[in-house]
């Protein structure tokens, strides 16, 4: 079936796919059938391009428009082709966070309950009241990062992707403050400050805080939703996520942090399947792969750069549990694995650099 063009605003006057079936489909799905995902995020949000033919109904007082293509360096032949891996919309989102809360809370409980707090060995206490502590700083910082960042996406499908990736690091940083608060209860002497103490003054910490706050300074949308889950995230999140606190966690004695960071690794996930499509898109776009690709390795060699170094600057908390159990050298080569199986999925080149690693700050 032919689509015919018009410039005629009566409705019922432009034909476009699927314009006479009962079904209502007004855009092109993905595979055959469009999903319910599809049919709920599609064209929410409007655009003159595809059936606003009066242009953007807001705009802001210098006459911006409400959404702009210019508020990211990279371009695309059809910002619209984009669909999230995961497909999930409003009431999704909401079922699978208020499944991660219920889970959180009975494992949590659970620990209290049975004691298991207070068998945590002593040192690893004080690794959890000052760095797990710490970490859910840069937890929340990515979080307004990419709040920020979902407000800015062109297409609803954009938009979606990154406001639920928002949702779940402010969620998993409200995770972790809720966690040491409730366990500290058993633990005598636990100080729920410390974590932003060693946050704001600790030596280990201040690469990551200079990483997460230049991700956050960003102007472009789509340079901060990249830097965190195609750089930072491999390189410094799941290093001390799963390459530290859930590979030692266990040797002290403790059972119940590992479930609670579990979450925030099923989350990466999730938002690094809905990344890798949409930065794959654009590096391959028949029009502006070529210039895509090179706006998105200079922000590889931009915040790989700080990542690295913030990542190098944690060595000292994997040597501090009494059983040690995760080494860093290890964890370090993994991740930068993990970034290169990244980088090569978009089709994007990695140039990090072999610069010598950072030498070892002392621990406060």
């Amino acid at each position: 079936m032919a689509i015919h063009e018009t410039k005629s605003a009566a409705a019922g006057a432009k034909q476009f796919p699927g314009w006479d079936s009962r079904r209502y489909n007004y855009f092109e799905p993905k595979g055959r059938k469009a999903t319910h995902y599809e049919d709920v995020t599609v064209d929410v949000q409007p655009d003159p391009e595809r059936y606003l033919l009066q242009g953007w109904i807001i705009s802001f007082a210098d006459g911006t428009p409400g959404y702009s293509k210019d508020w990211t360096r990279l371009e695309s032949s059809d910002w619209h082709k984009f669909r999230s891996v995961d497909q999930e919309w409003e009431r999704t989102h909401y079922q699978r966070q208020s499944a991660i809360v219920e889970t959180i809370k009975n494992v949590v409980e659970n620990a209290r309950r049975a004691g298991a707090p207070a068998r945590f060995d002593k040192m690893w206490v004080k690794i959890l009241q000052d760095h797990l502590g710490a970490w859910k700083h840069a937890e929340y910082g990515l979080g307004k990062a990419t709040m920020r960042a979902q407000r800015m996406g062109y297409t609803q499908m954009i938009n979606n992707a990154i406001l639920t990736n928002a949702s779940y690091k402010l969620r998993f940083a409200q995770d972790l403050t809720l966690y040491l608060s409730e366990i500290g209860q058993d633990m005598p002497g636990f100080d729920a400050d410390a974590g932003k103490r060693h946050w704001l003054e600790d030596p280990i910490w201040q690469e990551t805080r200079k990483a997460v706050e230049a991700i956050g300074g960003a102007s472009d949308y789509l340079e901060q939703y990249f830097a965190v889950n195609v750089v930072f995230e491999p390189l410094v999140g799941e290093l001390f996520r799963s390459g530290f606190v859930m590979q030692a966690a266990a040797a002290q004695n403790d059972f119940a942090t590992p479930a609670v960071v579990s979450a925030a690794e099923a989350d990466f996930e999730r938002n690094l399947a809905n990344t890798v499509e949409l930065f794959q898109l654009l590096a391959a776009d028949p029009a502006y792969g070529e210039h895509n690709r090179g706006v998105l390795e200079g922000w590889l060699e931009r915040h790989g750069a700080l990542a690295l170094a913030a990542a190098r600057q944690l060595q000292p908390i994997f040597s501090q549990p009494r059983v040690k159990v995760a080494a860093f050298t290890d964890a370090v080569a993994q991740a930068t694995n993990r970034l290169e199986a990244i980088a090569s999925a978009i089709g994007i080149r990695l140039a990090l650099g072999d610069e010598p690693a950072a030498e070892p700050v002392a621990a406060e």
